[in-house]
């Protein structure tokens, strides 16, 4: 704002005409980027709170900059004739020169000037006299009153500018924010002889930031609510099944042959996390519980599911249950969870005193046997997906396992864009690498690093077990 004005200095000169309309040109195009940008980006995500972000933003730009190019046209047509003025014309309903308008408060003689659009913004009868300036706190919210005093009495007694906003109560019943902007006009004398002001509705300005405002807080609460949620399936995730870091020990009743290693490898992207699971166990009768399994999907609730599954496999097995009686079961229980779920399982009890391995699955890759420098894989039972139809039944296989042989267990994910039985070929490549002398954590190692290094769009998990002498 330029320095406090005198009564006897004249009005500095506008720009010139050319000038403004360069302006003007820069703005329209500016505007014509803008909106074509925000249309290329109309339903991308439209539902989502950052793309309510976005087109808020794209709003608010847009307005304001329709606002600029509309001062820069009312500086280059130059100021309207006043309300006074037999000549006068309202501006266009809705338009900028209609939410602007001027006043000047004469302290000398207690007169009062307005603009026609002043009375409009202020929702005023163009017939009254206008509003003396201990008259016009008489329409602003009783909260801003205070502010307007403190803004006018700055300006009066200390000769400071006014930039500020307050709210009025018009008599339609609409409340309207009001930005004012002014400066004392001094006397030859340096006293304070009127007060002069700009003001402006600026409230859909206002409307369109509160939009803003809003968007980008339920964005900030929806990835508050992401970050929360990814930790607690973190945690539960790693709390169910075990990290194990190296062979794991089965309880003192466990086989004295059979040595296993297992890994949970987490996708490239930490948002992902899966339901994917390993597990051991040791059961009471001295056989060996060994499962992977995956639930389709992602989040706590998809961890949740397979904490549970995981439970109900260790309790079904410790009760005895077999591999197909077990999936069977498992089915039924995903049925009966209140939200639907999908998904896959292997599932084997492996007996020491015979070296027998009697495994079911449910829609899932069948464990590789690795054996004197080759590998295969197991010849599968049938068995659907778990979720996928209510009282499916679940067959059984047996495999006779003999000393150094190597069975490896593995969910969807651990060969990178390979999943079902694409996955198997490049395992198998590893045979000459996984059989011979090597321990289950030798062979993990093996396996990870060959395929858990690369980027990996899934979680996935893997169980490697040796028969041992």
């Amino acid at each position: 704002m330029p320095p406090h004005l005198s009564a006897d200095r004249p009005a500095a000169q506008p720009p010139g005409r050319g000038s403004v309309e360069a302006l003007i040109s820069q703005t329209r195009r500016l505007k014509g980027e803008v909106d074509a940008v925000r249309r290329d980006t109309e339903g991308d995500g439209a539902d989502h709170p950052r793309g309510r972000w976005q087109r808020a933003l794209y709003d608010l730009a847009l307005h304001q900059l329709n606002d600029l190019d509309e001062h820069l046209a009312q500086l280059r047509d130059g100021p309207l004739p006043t309300a006074a003025t037999p000549e006068a014309t309202a501006p266009p309903r809705g338009s900028l020169l209609s939410r602007v308008g001027s006043a000047e408060w004469n302290l000398l003689t207690d007169e009062a000037s307005w603009s026609g659009e002043l009375y409009g913004i202020l929702g005023r009868d163009p017939a009254a006299p206008p509003l003396t300036l201990d008259e016009l706190p008489s329409i602003v919210l009783d909260e801003d009153r205070p502010r307007l005093t403190t803004m006018v009495t700055n300006c009066l007694v200390d000769a400071r500018p006014i930039d500020g906003e307050f709210r009025i109560a018009r008599r339609d019943g609409a409340v309207r924010t009001v930005h004012m902007m002014g400066e004392p006009v001094l006397d030859t004398d340096g006293s304070t002889a009127s007060m002069w002001a700009v003001l402006r509705d600026v409230s859909e300005l206002r409307r369109s930031q509160r939009v803003v405002s809003e968007t980008r807080d339920s964005l900030d609460d929806q990835r508050q609510a992401a970050r929360t949620e990814h930790r607690l399936a973190v945690e539960l995730q790693e709390a169910v099944p075990p990290q194990w870091r190296g062979s794991l020990r089965l309880p003192h009743r466990g086989p004295k042959d059979l040595d296993i290693a297992a890994l949970h490898l987490p996708a490239s992207a930490n948002t992902l996390v899966g339901g994917d699971w390993h597990d051991a166990l040791g059961l009471t009768d001295g056989e060996t519980l060994l499962s992977v399994g995956d639930l389709t999907g992602h989040g706590v609730g998809v961890t949740s599911n397979m904490a549970m599954l995981l439970g109900a496999v260790r309790g079904m097995a410790m009760a005895g249950a077999r591999p197909g009686q077990l999936m069977a079961l498992l089915n039924q229980l995903l049925d009966a969870t209140g939200q639907p779920a999908l998904g896959s399982a292997v599932c084997c009890r492996y007996r020491p005193a015979t070296r027998t391995l009697l495994w079911a699955q449910a829609g899932h890759p069948a464990p590789l046997l690795f054996r004197d420098g080759t590998g295969r894989v197991l010849k599968a039972p049938g068995g659907v997906p778990l979720g996928a139809t209510a009282g499916a039944a679940y067959g059984q296989a047996e495999e006779i396992l003999e000393v150094g042989d190597l069975l490896l267990l593995h969910t969807d994910g651990l060969v990178p864009g390979r999943t079902g039985t694409a996955a198997a070929k490049p395992l198998l490549g590893l045979a000459p690498r996984l059989t011979g002398t090597a321990g289950a954590q030798d062979c993990l190692r093996t396996v990870v690093q060959e395929f858990g290094e690369d980027e990996r769009e899934d979680t996935a998990c893997v169980l490697v077990a040796k028969v041992t002498p």
